[in-house]
């Protein structure tokens, strides 16, 4: 072969040129070996073309690149009566161009580093692939065929040697669509010119039999799958559905995915992919599809989306108010991100007046994008079509601009584009560095950097292990792939109304053996709807017993309903419950609160804690009786009302543990008198308050009616009362162990039941009674004065009684199994501490904190009180 042919007219090849490129290309592709010993002569641009636009620097060493700046391709009618115009690439894309510019922000990193290929210039040459396969082969195509020349009757000749023409890139660095990746792979595979992509992830280019030359800084989507699976495994989902993108990445990783997902188990409600041209009828149909299965509702809120990384922190999706009612809560893997010092800060320079906006065919679509204006003026107006945009008034700045492109807090893909910029600099480090009788090739030679041989630099590729400014290692493994880590990202819905990617795990493949790969912090995720749970993904449940499985028609075969067995079954005995296998029948699980569970310890605890508390309290009184505050207040009624509140908290224990007929008829009887004993103490103490003021008015001697004999006939009387409604309540109707077994349940429930109804009622009515009685009298005493507060203190006590007891009744009535005797419980020790909080622990405080209170002056100093003292 004496020639190669390189076309770059917009046009696709057609005719016996078409031909001619085509077996020039199968030639080269069967016999690549032979190609490295062509002797190339004279480059050829077919008269008629025109070549792609590029922005480019020169340099040492020439970087090629491909981004799809454009997202479509307006394709021109065809006459074939002319040389057709060329197509028009359309839908700039903000993102792409971001990553474009973070290619030469890296590039010019490397040309200031003094330490990284020192006295080397690296330059770049990148094309728009405009999101297709065939712009992206016209680039590759370019890159690897003839620089800007002399032209002599409409042919571009630049002699060339080592198969290649001269002014080849020895390397490129795109692109990024997988589909776009894969015709590129094929033709520079051909030649062995390395191609790193940062975004292309479709596990079929890790075949390096079909595209030896091909590495990427992107995982595969094999590690993307796996992580994808673990997550459905983590949470248990057995209900997913796959939609997917008709192009290489979404159909490779979708089917991949769901063999994966089949293997554990899984069901898959749906697969579906989505057609590149959005077809009316295709998308109806597959909508129609989706809600039959999954969204009964018509609707696609309250689903649960698992994100790709293609998506799973798009800003086109978490942007638009109308997403977010649908995509919050979402989650997926996204690659590792990191923080670029100074990329901001160079994405932001770009500017129509800067000198070298001339040289940059990207910048006027750009900027007129982003302010929606237009640069252009007159005939070049018509050339670039404003589309009746106004002008733009040169004042704009890109800083004022809030968007995709100058957004830098998810820089994913960018970093991608960054790390493959710093692995060729490094391959080429490796390469300046080779001594002599020590290189890697034939003979031990080394690389002439002077002359890269593509290569010889896909060979120092494919060896590169460096560790970045940001920690991360950077290497390709036998396939040409990087280690796979990924970032899992929630998409949570701020106070203002925006999503947030927020990380909740990684995952991480090269986890050494025994550890998990998929670490997750549940308690950070947000759910869709704003839920804390994991949502359930079941298409049916699991049969119950005496059931089986039925196929429900048109559905998945994990989709199944639950019918009954068209056998004969016999009924348990209400004691007994049906085994797993619906074979025989077993004694159901008693339950009753015991002593060793912990609720049951709880409340022993608590009732120990207020018994010891008690207990204390009437060591400090003993050690202080002398003292007015003690001798104030009655000091033989607050020790008898110590001793009752000791019982009180005693008697709460007898309601733990297994219900007997002794222990039934001693937790109720032992309640009602020892509370009746505590508020008649109370009571008492409250009617000696009351006369005792009364008795300071001259003339009165109503204190002699109330002495210490009759405080105790009180209390006796009162006492005496509940203990003849206790009795009359054993001898009749006592309370007795009973047992609840619910056929539905497989659990016997052990209580007391109170035999009498009635007589419970009495009891609990005569302890509210006497309770209303000591309220009613504390509230009259309650102008006191201030330094004889006790009036005040039975006041509160009471009123925490009563609260507690009226909450009491409805809590016992609907409180299921153990739970009602745990509701008594607490009633008895919530009423019991709040009457030895609030009468004994101010006294406790002055007592012990503050004695210079504990005086006869300070009682007396408003009025005397002599004849309380006993």
């Amino acid at each position: 072969m004496n020639q190669c042919w390189l076309r770059s007219d917009k046009a696709k090849p057609s005719g016996p040129g078409r031909k001619f490129l085509l077996l020039s290309l199968l030639w080269l592709r069967f016999f690549p070996l032979f190609s490295y010993q062509v002797q190339i002569q004279q480059c050829k641009v077919i008269p008629g073309s025109m070549s792609l636009p590029a922005l480019q620097k020169n340099g040492d060493i020439i970087l090629g690149g491909l981004f799809s700046v454009h997202d479509m391709v307006v394709e021109p009618n065809l006459s074939f009566t002319s040389i057709p115009p060329p197509t028009k690439c359309t839908k700039f894309n903000f993102r792409t161009f971001r990553w474009l510019q973070t290619m030469i922000f890296a590039i010019e990193e490397i040309n200031k580093d003094q330490k990284l290929l020192p006295n080397i210039t690296l330059g770049y040459k990148i094309y728009d692939s405009c999101s297709t396969p065939y712009h992206a082969l016209r680039a590759a195509n370019e890159l690897m065929g003839a620089e800007e020349g002399s032209e002599d009757k409409g042919e571009k000749k630049v002699n060339g040697t080592n198969g290649s023409c001269h002014g080849a890139v020895p390397v490129l660095i795109g692109d990024g669509g997988s589909t776009q990746s894969l015709v590129v792979a094929r033709f520079l595979g051909v030649f062995h010119v390395p191609q790193v992509s940062y975004f292309s992830s479709c596990a079929c280019l890790s075949n390096k039999k079909e595209f030896p030359a091909f590495l990427r800084t992107m995982p595969s989507d094999l590690f993307q799958v796996d992580a994808l699976v673990q997550l459905v495994k983590h949470f248990r989902w057995t209900w997913v559905g796959v939609i997917a993108g008709d192009d290489a990445y979404g159909r490779g990783g979708a089917n991949i995915f769901a063999e994966e997902v089949a293997k554990f188990g899984a069901c898959l409600a749906l697969h579906e992919i989505i057609p590149k041209n959005h077809a009316k009828a295709a998308m109806a149909a597959i909508v129609s599809r989706i809600q039959c299965i999954v969204f009964h509702n018509g609707t696609l809120t309250g689903i649960q989306w698992l994100a790709s990384e293609a998506w799973s922190t798009a800003s086109v999706l978490s942007t638009p108010t109308k997403y977010r009612h649908i995509l919050q809560g979402s989650m997926g893997f996204a690659i590792r991100r990191a923080n670029i010092p100074g990329l901001q800060d160079f994405l932001l320079r770009l500017h129509p007046s800067n000198p070298d906006a001339l040289d940059n065919p990207f910048l006027i679509p750009f900027w007129e994008e982003v302010f929606g204006c237009s640069l252009s003026v007159g005939s070049e107006g018509q050339e670039h079509g404003d589309g009746g945009k106004p002008p733009c008034s040169g004042a704009e700045e890109l800083g004022s601009v809030r968007n995709i492109y100058s957004d830098v807090s998810q820089l994913r893909i960018s970093y991608n584009v960054y790390k493959a910029v710093y692995a060729i600099a490094h391959s080429l480090e490796a390469m300046r560095r080779c001594e002599k009788g020590k290189g890697p090739f034939p003979l031990h030679a080394c690389p002439d950097i002077d002359s890269i041989q593509p290569w010889q630099l896909l060979h120092y590729l494919k060896q590169v292990e460096y560790m970045n400014a940001f920690g991360d290692e950077t290497k390709f493994d036998q396939n040409g792939d990087p280690m796979a880590m990924y970032d899992l990202v929630n998409w949570q819905l701020t106070s203002k109304g925006e999503i947030k990617f927020v990380t909740i795990g990684k995952f991480d493949k090269t986890t050494t053996v025994g550890k998990q790969k998929l670490q997750i912090q549940e308690r950070n995720i947000v759910w869709n709807g704003n839920q804390t749970t994991v949502p359930l993904s079941v298409c049916s449940s699991i049969c119950s017993p005496g059931t089986r499985k039925a196929i429900r028609p048109n559905f998945p075969i994990c989709c199944h309903d639950c019918v009954a067995y068209a056998i004969e079954c016999v009924r348990c005995l209400p004691e007994f419950w049906s085994n797993a296998e619906n074979t025989a029948c077993i004694p159901k699980e008693v339950e009753f609160l015991s002593f060793s569970d912990t609720m049951g310890i709880t409340l022993m605890a608590v009732a120990l804690l207020g018994f010891f508390c008690t207990c204390i309290v009437v060591v400090i009184f003993s050690c202080y009786k002398s003292t007015p505050i003690v001798r104030a207040n009655n000091s033989e009624l607050s020790f008898l009302l110590l001793f009752s509140l000791t019982l009180c908290f005693l008697c709460s224990l007898t309601f733990i543990g297994r219900p007997s007929d002794w222990s039934c008829m001693l937790r109720h009887t032992a309640f009602g008198i020892t509370f009746v004993l505590c508020i008649s103490c109370v009571l008492g103490k409250t009617i000696v308050v009351l006369m005792a003021f009364r008795a300071t008015l001259p003339g009165s001697n109503v204190m002699k009616w109330f002495g210490p004999a009759q405080q105790k006939a009180i209390i006796t009387l009162c006492t005496l009362v509940q203990v003849v409604i206790c009795t009359v309540w054993l001898v009749v109707t006592p309370p007795t162990p009973r047992q609840l077994m619910p056929r539905e349940s497989a659990i016997i429930i052990l209580l007391c039941d109170e035999g009498s109804a009635l007589a419970f009622s009495l009891v609990l009515g005569y302890i509210g009674l006497l309770a209303c009685l000591c309220l009613i009298l504390a509230f009259l005493a309650r102008k006191l004065p201030d330094n004889f507060n006790e009036a005040k203190l039975i006041t509160f006590s009471m009123l925490i009684f009563c609260a507690v007891w009226v909450a009491f009744v409805p809590a016992y009535i609907s409180s299921p199994g153990k739970y009602s005797t745990v509701t008594e419980i607490f009633a008895i020790l919530a009423s019991s501490y709040g009457l030895l909080i609030c009468i004994f622990a101010p006294k406790c405080y002055i007592i012990l904190l503050r004695p210079e209170k504990n005086t006869r002056k300070h009682f007396i100093s408003k009025i005397t009180t002599d004849n309380l003292f006993s």
